[in-house]
């Protein structure tokens, strides 16, 4: 997989000046389990190799700076980024500023990336159930100037529903909300459901006010990351493995 190029899953935005997608798991140079484009530094990987992949995809995708990647902990903290910056511990991160690259990483958990109708801001959240439950979108949200009806989101691979089976626990946690989730779970056995992760962000976004188009397309991704395994790592399916790249960014002014 080492000789392959970078493939992405981009966006089906059709936005002034905004870039976004999923990074696909080849083009890298990584060895298994990671092979071959792992961009995470916290999963057991190699540190050169990861440095080496996040500089392919950095060329590769003629990126206007560095991505800026988070120390992510399944919360509902999204930072507010006006500058490359590294490190920052929260699940997303939002900006208004051209040519910052906001990023976080996946296998299996949910990339929900938001963006104004005008072009002018931009967000990125990494949902996995504690943070889809504990309002990680909402977080992002508030961040914008925009009305939530002038706001569009993207949801990228993620875990399909027939992999996704959760527990009592989990079910609680979104039962608990003042979103109604009820037709995001189908009973698979006694005190266990499958989940559709999508299902759950786009009822949350509703919710939020936020404007779905009817094009399925540009409101999730048809990838599931357990079932494509040639394309996407899957912390489910693999255990230690890797984990893809979601970006999202404002392109820079052209100067003349």
């Amino acid at each position: 997989m080492s000789g392959a190029e970078i493939q992405m899953v981009w966006a089906d935005f059709d936005l002034p000046g905004i870039r976004a997608g999923t990074t696909m798991r080849n083009g890298g140079c990584g060895a298994a389990p990671y092979h071959s484009l792992n961009l995470a530094a916290h999963v057991g990987d190699d540190d050169v190799t990861v440095a080496e992949n996040r500089q392919r995809l950095e060329q590769t995708l003629e990126l206007p700076s560095s991505p800026c990647w988070l120390n992510q902990v399944h919360s509902n903290e999204v930072c507010r980024i006006d500058q490359c910056v590294q490190g920052q511990t929260a699940d997303g991160s939002y900006t208004d500023v051209p040519g910052v690259v906001l990023a976080v990483l996946t296998a299996d958990c949910l990339p929900v990336v938001l963006a104004a109708a005008n072009g002018t801001e931009v967000a990125v959240v990494h949902a996995g159930w504690r943070g889809l439950a504990a309002g990680v979108i909402e977080s992002a949200l508030a961040c914008f100037r925009s009305d939530r009806s002038e706001i569009q989101a993207w949801l990228g691979p993620a875990i399909g529903v027939q992999h996704y089976e959760i527990d009592q626990q989990v079910y609680d946690a979104f039962m608990s909300g003042p979103v109604q989730h009820q037709t995001a779970f189908f009973p698979s056995r006694p005190g266990h459901w499958n989940a559709d992760m999508g299902m759950l962000a786009r009822q949350r976004l509703r919710h939020a006010g936020v404007r779905m188009t009817t094009n399925p397309r540009q409101t999730s991704s048809p990838w599931c990351s357990f079932e494509h395994d040639q394309q996407f790592f899957s912390y489910r399916r693999d255990g230690t493995t890797g984990r893809m790249a979601t970006l999202v960014w404002i392109e820079p002014a052209v100067k003349s």
